[in-house]
Formats: structure tokens, sequence, C-alpha cells
């Protein structure tokens, strides 16, 4: 649509009267009247289009439809409020695309509103702030109402095709309080953080149930292989028992990295403060050897020093071998990467960043459209590739050459 002439020569006429700011933004500014009239010929040239002939055209005479007058509604945008007269049809099938049925915020307010809500900032934050920036009063349904709208966006990425394979993937759950039922209980969101051929890291998608149990992480394997998902090489995850068997399950060909941070904070719990220190200089040796029969080494001299005061500490290093061991067989720069969970941790430290002022949910949908959008910034970060991942890949391209043939 151009301007039409009458609107440039009152928007000059306004201009050249101005002599304040709120003689160009104010309720009768300038600019204003020059959005309100743009938009409002936007919507008689729609109504032209959807009735088929002009406005006091013949044409229209015994067409089925005509004009039948405006209806007046008041948009909120970045420079605050703003009146248009909206016209109509008789039949009342005039659906008008430059401002929607029912719509009332107009352009970037709306962009406003959700970026606010994903830094963390709640309904009354938000309100005051757009009042005290933008002279606005948005009702805290309103701003429900546009939020709501990132719900449809979280199922739809939430639910994409994923690609066939991933070298390294990092699974790990945090927790939130969620009203449910009308009470308030403990939930886990599950998140899957990838790292694809190309060494980059996305987010596979996010999951909300009751207390974390590898039962749900069966269903969120078996969720990923629908949408496409068909091997994984080297699976990273916290000590949570049954993970890896549910792992194995879905992906039979995948190897199992436990998460040495998370074996170490489990010992600690069982050594005695003022022998903590001396502890962990000879667990060091274990989880820092050069091959897995050197840790084994250091892992029985460990015993031998501690064992008889400290059996369960030694235990659980025993316990979890099998899987706390995977990472010796890699070069260290792949050993870096999967001998910690550290990577979807971080994910985490940023999404608690975000809902740290939410300290109860109302239902889960309300914890999901949060930590999308928390995803979506942190997102933005991740367009660099992993450090030595030229390396990273050729190693695994030698050590995964049958699941690798036809990617490579």
């Amino acid at each position: 649509m151009e301007l039409t002439e009458e609107i440039i020569k009152q928007l000059k006429s306004d201009l050249s009267k101005a002599k304040t700011y709120d003689d160009l933004m104010g309720k009768n500014g300038a600019i204003k009247k020059l959005i309100s009239k743009t938009l409002e010929t936007m919507l008689q040239e729609e109504l032209t289009e959807h009735l088929g002939y002009e406005r006091y055209s013949p044409a229209g005479r015994n067409s089925g439809n005509n004009r039948n007058g405006k209806t007046y509604k008041t948009l909120r945008n970045d420079n605050g409020e703003i009146d248009i007269a909206v016209p109509r049809d008789r039949n009342g099938t005039f659906d008008p695309i430059i401002v929607k049925k029912y719509e009332r915020t107009l352009g970037a307010i709306e962009d406003k509103i959700i970026s606010m809500y994903a830094k963390g900032m709640t309904t009354r934050d938000i309100q005051s702030h757009l009042q005290e920036l933008y002279g606005l009063d948005i009702s805290a349904s309103l701003i429900s109402q546009i939020t709501d709208k990132i719900i449809d966006l979280a199922k739809e990425w939430h639910n994409r095709p994923v690609e066939s394979i991933y070298p390294i993937v990092f699974f790990d759950a945090i927790h939130y309080k969620v009203t449910s039922e009308g009470k308030v209980i403990n939930k886990a969101a599950y998140t899957c953080l990838s790292l694809n051929m190309d060494g980059r890291k996305d987010l596979l998608g996010l999951w909300v149930s009751e207390a974390e149990g590898a039962n749900f992480w069966l269903t969120v394997l078996t969720e990923l292989k629908n949408r496409g998902l068909e091997k994984i090489l080297i699976a990273c995850v916290d000590g949570l028992k049954g993970f890896p068997e549910a792992i194995n399950t879905v992906f039979p060909n995948t190897e199992i990295q436990q998460c040495i941070i998370h074996l170490i904070r489990n010992t600690l719990k069982y050594i005695a403060s003022k022998d903590q220190k001396q502890f962990m200089q000879e667990l060091r040796k274990v989880y820092s050897a050069p091959t897995e029969e050197a840790a084994l080494i250091a892992l029985d001299k460990l015993e031998e020093s501690w064992g008889k005061k400290y059996s369960l500490a030694i235990k659980t290093w025993r316990n979890n071998w099998t899987h706390a061991s995977t990472f010796f067989k890699y070069p260290d720069e792949i050993r870096k990467i999967i001998y910690t969970t550290n990577a979807v941790e971080a994910v985490h430290r940023q999404f608690r960043k975000v809902t740290k002022t939410r300290s109860i949910f109302p239902n889960d949908d309300a914890l999901k459209k949060m930590l999308f959008l928390a995803y979506r910034d942190l997102s933005k970060k991740w367009t660099v590739q992993i450090q030595n991942w030229a390396v990273v890949i050729s190693h695994l391209s030698v050590i995964f050459e049958d699941q690798l043939k036809d990617v490579l």
C-alpha cells in the first residue's frame, strides 16, 4: 500500500506544528496519526479485496455482501496506544490480516513481552516495565495470552525431526516445583544436549515428568528414535540407576560414559571432611590415569590405603567401573568432552538464571514455555564448532567405522 497524498499532506502539517516530543508521540501526536491513518487505509484496501469491488462501485449492488460501517479499537505498541477504525462487512466474513480480529497489540510490543518473559520477568514485572517505558496499561491476562503463543512454537520445535546420528549426547534432568491437581510437587525437566556431526550443540527436546527415573528416560529415548534418531555413538549420563540399560534397550550399540564428577560427589558423601583432601589426591590418580589398566592399579592402591576405613567409597567406584571407565579408550580430545556431563549442566545453570524468580510453576506448560524461551536465547550462541572437532570426528570415524560408514 502506498501513502495517499492526503495522508502525506496531513503528516507534513502535523510535523510542522510539532514543538515537543508529545506533539510527535503523544496521544494525538503526528506519528500516531500517521500509523492510525495508514492502518485504516490498509484495512479499507483489504476489505475491498475481500468484497471484490471498490467502494461506491455499482458492482457492489446485489453482490450479497457490502460494507457495513466500522468498529473502533485501541491497539498497543511501542509508542503507546493507537486508536483505529476497522471497517466491517455485512456478512461478518471479513477477517483482516494487518490487524487481526481480537488483536490488541501491534508490532514489536509482543516481541518485547516475550523477550522480557524469556529473561525471567514475572507478569507483574512486565506490566510495571511497560507502564514505565511506554505508558501502556496491559492486563496480566493479555500478557499471558501473548506468552501462551510460545506453547505452540515449543510443541512444534519439540516434535521436529532430528538427525539420524549424533556422535555425542548428554542426558540430564533439572528439577522444579510445579502445581499439579492443587498440590505442589517436584518435577523433572529432562534435557538431551547433542553434538552433531559438525560439532555443534543442539537441544533435542524438553520433557517434564515427576521424579527422574530410568523408565521415563526410556520413553524419551523411544520418542527420539521415532523422530528419526538412529544412532548415538557415546551417551554421557549421571549415575541414575538403570539409565545405561534404558539407553542400550533403544540404541544397543551406544557406548555409555558415566559422569566422573557425579561419581566423585557420590564418593565424598562417604568420606569424613578431615580426610577428603588427602583421599581426593589419591583418587585423582585413578580418573586421570593414561590407560584403564593404570587406573585400575591406582584404584587398587587407593583401596589398600583407605579400603578398611571407607569401604563404601571404594565400592562406589568398583560397582560403577563398567561405565565410568569408558573414556579411557579415547584420546584426550574426546576424553575432555565426555568424562563429565558439565556441558548439559551448563545449560541447566542458564535455565536457573532465568527461572530463579519462579519458586513454583502453575503447570507443566508454564515450565516448558519458560525453558523453551531460555533455550531459544541460549542457542543463539551455539554457532561455533566444538574446539578440536576435526580431531574428534577423525578418531570417532576410526573407532565407529561401521556405524559411520554411510555418513562420512
